[in-house]
């Protein structure tokens, strides 16, 4: 029985090369949510009438709730791509984790935090 159970080493470098920009741009996006919910975001509502700043509080409280749920999950996604890179250091990168078998490159290049293949997806619903 052949055994092609990983990616080769040029994929595994192409597949890295992917995975290292996502992290850049994801860290990028993560430093742009971070701002939008840590600066104070004053509009100069001071002279306006209480009922307008209480509304606009609100609607700030949970702009700032928004974004920190989307900072929560922009550091999972590069937690997840970091997994992914000690995956290709450990030669196991692109090995499902249900069936043991590849995962398609198509599906890593799309989703290169993968670890289940559509095989394993289709079987979890």
């Amino acid at each position: 029985m052949e055994k092609s159970n990983n990616y080769s080493d040029e994929a595994l470098q192409e597949f890295k090369t992917i995975i290292e920009e996502k992290i850049a741009k994801a860290q990028k996006d993560l430093e742009l949510i971070r701002s939008a919910y840590m600066n104070d975001g004053n509009n100069g509502t001071d002279d306006t009438s209480p009922t307008f700043k209480a509304f606009e509080e609100g609607s700030e409280t949970m702009s700032k709730e928004a974004n920190t749920q989307l900072a929560i999950r922009q550091e999972k996604f590069i937690r997840d791509l970091k997994n992914a890179l000690i995956r290709i250091e450990n030669k196991t990168y692109g090995v499902c984790r249900v069936t043991g078998k590849l995962i398609s490159p198509e599906r890593l290049k799309l989703v290169p935090h993968a670890t289940l293949s559509i095989e394993a997806k289709n079987m979890q619903r």
